[in-house]
């Protein structure tokens, strides 16, 4: 019986494939060892995880996580899902794998995450063959949520927000710039903490403001992104994620305005990625 989990920095969808074909589901919250310690993601497996496979009988773990492209991440949470699994084989790789994989399936293309971070890669049907490296929240990330966040809090605590958009920001947030500072520069997950902020420009998302925020945004992810692979042109783009999902009218305007097409954009890759396994 096989797991697969795609797990991001906010959430982690789980699927049981067993021998039959017959699928099953779960839903953890995200692990990511880059801002979570060893214990309490082994915590969260525990108790969050097992309880909705009792009975089942795990042989194999497919695990797509965000930031397991190798080295000590990647070993640590081969670990702890060792731990777990003892009698299962453990495959570990990062969440850019899934995403290209659930996307294309065996076909060559650019797949691209916008969520809480932002990535992408030139696949070739069977691996990834190019990456602009993401850079992670302080220095890349384009046209994700914590972006988006960021954009939207530095917008308000430096009054740059139209009055009645930062009426209703202060409204709905009740925030200091204390609290935001304490938040971003010294508690964990600062990440999670401005992607948060995001889904203030889904509920607003007709406001002109808020429309030219998020268009400069993927518009940045584009130029900074997509166009710097060879052959850009040539491929077809995919998209995965929350933040390419929610916003995907205005991420195919910016794809439409720079003359490519964004082909499939899906919320998450687990079910192309749950096909795929199936097929191998």
């Amino acid at each position: 019986m096989k797991l697969i989990a795609e797990s991001g920095s906010s959430k982690t969808d789980w699927r049981i494939l067993d021998q039959e074909g017959n699928i099953s589901q779960a839903k953890t919250s995200g692990l990511n060892l880059q801002i979570q310690q060893e214990e309490d993601i082994n915590d969260l497996l525990k108790e969050e995880l097992l309880p909705q496979l009792a009975g089942k009988n795990i042989t194999e773990v497919y695990f797509y996580g965000a930031g397991c492209t190798a080295g000590k991440i990647t070993e640590k949470m081969h670990g702890l899902l060792g731990k777990l699994f003892a009698s299962a084989a453990i495959h570990v790789t990062d969440d850019l794998v899934a995403a290209a994989r659930g996307l294309c399936g065996k076909n060559p293309g650019i797949a691209c995450i916008l969520g809480t971070g932002s990535n992408s890669c030139v696949y070739d049907g069977e691996k990834i063959t190019d990456q602009i490296p993401p850079l992670g929240y302080i220095l890349g990330d384009e046209g994700s949520g914590t972006y988006i966040g960021k954009q939207l809090l530095n917008a308000f605590l430096k009054r740059d927000m139209p009055q009645d958009l930062h009426a209703a920001f202060d409204k709905r947030f009740n925030i200091t710039q204390a609290e935001v500072l304490e938040n971003v520069y010294k508690k964990p997950a600062p990440n999670r903490y401005l992607a948060s902020f995001s889904k203030f420009a889904f509920h607003h998302v007709k406001h002109p403001y808020i429309y030219q925020l998020l268009y400069k945004g993927f518009e940045s992810f584009f130029e900074k992104n997509v166009v710097k692979y060879k052959n850009y042109q040539q491929h077809k783009i995919h998209f995965t994620g929350s933040i390419a999902f929610y916003y995907s009218n205005i991420l195919r305007q910016v794809a439409n305005d720079k003359g490519l097409l964004a082909r499939n954009i899906m919320e998450s890759p687990i079910a192309g990625l749950t096909l795929y396994h199936q097929e191998n």
